[in-house]
């Protein structure tokens, strides 16, 4: 199936959506029958049996989960539908963020049992985050437990949207039949029994049973919209018939600017709802035109520059993701306005430099067909362009404009990885900086002491695939350490310290004195410095080089080297000489009253703490909480969900090693959990002392 790019005049029938869950929500399993029903695949893959299409590594068929985001681009109803499927696991949240950066719509997918879960509730923030219009499709209505309209008061109440259900279920968990279109009033019902992958359905009247629920809760989406759009206000006032294209219509305009949450159901699995999904899509969810104008600067006057979704205005496009490939580096970018052909040339506003297309890939997973333009809306890979990296803009020259790049969390957890043989070293550097390149989550260094190779990634999950690519994909033989977790410094208490720089260097004198207050900021406050010298004391240009003396000290702290965080300096005083000082007296005499300020204010260690989610049956719920217990653990609620207890709670990063095997040992296999860091807390003193001494902390239980 070939997929043209959308032509001039023809933005609007582009869609470009992500699909987006808790893990084992059930997004795959929706993207892979989107694909079918589209005609983009002639097979519907399983994750269940490794054979979903855009589960492409061998690491997602091994797991059963989604590792790396995948795009792909289909057609329903004459319309271009660009699809990324993102991962539900939180250690691959970069793929979520990265995605949800250059899209214009998403469908999040909420399991009927699960409801909101803590990543979908991530997902969800970060939706927020980037201002996106949605719709919520509630998956696995057939299961045992399944409850739409608990789903739907779990998103109004912990996520604080305005869910509209513009459907309801007909038949619950086995009896799960089909749904209740409300916009259509029209029941539609899929043959289970039917061997055509639900391909061929059924549209009938509400039946007689349904009727009064059905025209209830019509009546209360058409409030919802009549909120939101004054022509349906004034009918629904008068009394009159409000006509399913009004609804849509008014409906997609609340969407787009996100005054309300379109709710539909069905059950992946049992191909049922997708079409009804696929035609919410397109109906709700924005084209490029239908939202605000991309807004950058000026690379070089700082100017605000902005860009409209047309093919003829100047090309601007955002590079989101780097992929390495055996053809060269595949660069995934997003066209925020006008056009581009293999061949031309391009600016990298970011880097500064000149890039020249190669090709251009349409992709569907790890599959490619070559196209020779790019429009305005298209998402695709170019090849060719060497210096670019994630977070990049790409533009005329002659019409610069930078955009806003993307935000990373810094890792938690390192291990140490060296190579086998000399002959592997050379393997190993490329395959991390290959991979660096491709996951800015994923940081390398090299400890100055040992010279050992440290890798560090967002979680034990991470790190595991990270490392299970290096040794299969390019065939590096290495030996790997225990996971170890990435602390952090802080200070408890104020401190001062006064320092007079005087050094003779190459023949001059080199003068400096400053005094300098340290003092603790509250928890994700991070670093601040307040200047209190007039320019008589310390020349603004001297102040600089102070605060610079000092940020060059916030990378690592004096207990254990750690990054230091939550803190303020104050420069209080000082003083310099016209003949002396320079900047580089003031850098190093800001840097040495620093370190001797911090030992002065209790430094203390912090580790990452996580929220945890645990779902298991009633029976193994009193081991699993006393494990918790044993790990640091404590417990913030417990909550009834179908026949399952789900414990929520906080446990030091530290002790969750091994955690998943533990955790199946003590439930038979039938307990799940789901982590995130949540934030940095104070290492217990006598766990501290024992590290600061050097004796180690084993934390990893079974």
């Amino acid at each position: 199936m070939t997929i043209v790019s959308a032509k001039k005049n023809a933005v609007s029938v582009i869609r470009n959506i992500g699909i987006a869950a808790h893990i084992d929500a059930g997004k795959t399993t929706v993207t892979e029958r989107v694909l079918y029903y589209t005609g983009r695949t002639h097979k519907i893959g399983e994750v269940h049996n490794g054979a979903a299409e855009m589960d492409w590594m061998e690491q997602e068929k091994e797991r059963g989960i989604t590792i790396t985001s995948a795009a792909t681009t289909c057609r329903w109803k004459d319309h271009i539908i660009n699809i990324i499927d993102t991962p539900g696991h939180v250690d691959f949240t970069i793929e979520v963020e990265r995605s949800l950066r250059v899209l214009d719509g998403c469908v999040v997918v909420f399991c009927a049992v699960g409801g909101v879960e803590p990543q979908s509730e991530t997902v969800w923030r970060q939706a927020d985050h980037y201002r996106i219009p949605r719709i919520v499709f509630v998956n696995k209505m057939d299961r045992i437990g399944a409850d739409f309209k608990r789903v739907v008061r779990q998103i109004r109440d912990r996520l604080g949207a305005k869910p509209l259900p513009i459907q309801i279920p007909i038949g619950v968990e086995n009896s799960f039949q089909g749904v209740i279109d409300l916009i259509e009033m029209k029941a539609r019902i899929w043959e289970e029994s039917s061997d055509d992958y639900g391909t061929t359905y059924l549209d009938i009247d509400i039946p007689q049973e349904l009727q009064e629920e059905a025209q209830s809760a019509r009546e209360a989406m058409i409030e919802s919209i009549a909120d939101q759009d004054d022509g349906i206000l004034q009918k629904f006032l008068e009394g009159s018939y409000i006509e399913p294209q009004e609804i849509r219509d008014a409906l997609r305009k609340a969407v787009i600017h996100s005054s309300v949450t379109p709710v539909l159901c069905g059950a992946a699995l049992k191909n049922k709802g997708i079409q009804l999904l696929m035609d919410g899509i397109i109906d709700f969810l924005p084209s490029p035109p239908d939202i605000p104008p991309v807004v950058g600067i000026h690379p070089k006057t700082g100017n605000e520059e902005i860009r409209e979704a047309k093919p003829d205005a100047p090309f601007t496009a955002l590079a989101f993701k780097i992929m390495a490939d055996s053809h060269g580096k595949l660069v995934f970018v997003r066209v925020y306005s006008g056009a581009i052909e293999a061949g031309n040339a391009v600016f990298n506003a970011s880097q500064g430099k000149k890039e020249k297309i190669g090709r251009i890939l349409r992709m569907h997973a790890n599959k490619r067909e070559e196209i020779k333009k790019l429009y305005v809306g298209d998402i695709a890979c170019l090849l060719g362009l060497n210096h670019t990296a994630t977070g990049d803009t790409l533009c005329l020259q002659n019409h610069p404009i930078l955009l806003e790049s993307l935000a990373y969390p810094d890792p938690v957890i390192s291990v140490a990885i060296e190579p086998k043989t000399v002959a592997d070293q050379d393997r190993l550097n490329e395959a991390l900086a290959k991979i660096a390149d491709e996951d800015p989550t994923f940081h390398i260094k090299v400890d100055e002491e040992t010279g050992q190779t440290i890798i560090s990634g967002m979680g034990e999950l991470h790190l595991e695939v990270i490392v299970d690519r290096i040794l299969r994909e390019y065939g590096v033989k290495a030996n790997v350490g225990k996971p170890q977790v990435a602390y952090r410094e802080t200070i408890t208490t104020c401190a001062k310290y006064e320092e007079k720089y005087i050094r003779q260097i190459g023949g001059k004198d080199h003068f400096a004195h400053v005094i300098l207050e340290v003092y603790p900021r509250e928890c994700g406050a991070g670093f601040e410095f307040i200047n209190e010298v007039s320019p008589d004391v310390i020349p603004k240009e001297f102040v600089k080089a102070v605060e610079k003396g000092i940020q060059e000290n916030l990378s690592g702290g004096v207990l254990l080297g750690y990054q230091l965080i939550d803190l303020g300096v104050r420069l209080e005083g000082g003083g310099s000489r016209e003949e002396d000082s320079s900047e580089m007296a003031f850098t190093s005499a800001a840097s040495i009253a620093f370190r001797n300020a911090l030992e002065r204010a209790n430094p203390v260690l912090l580790e990452p703490v996580m929220s945890i989610e645990i779902v298991c049956p009633d029976e193994f719920m009193g081991d699993i909480m006393g494990n918790l217990n044993a790990r640091r653990g404590r417990t913030s609620g417990l909550e009834q969900r179908g026949g399952s207890q789900v414990i929520r709670g906080m446990v030091p990063l530290s002790e969750t090693f091994g955690y998943a095997t533990s955790l199946r040992s003590l439930s038979q296999g039938r307990a799940t959990s789901t982590m995130q860091l949540a934030r940095y807390e104070e290492v217990p003193k006598a766990i501290q002392d024992q590290l600061v001494a050097g004796m180690g902390f084993s934390v990893a239980r079974e």
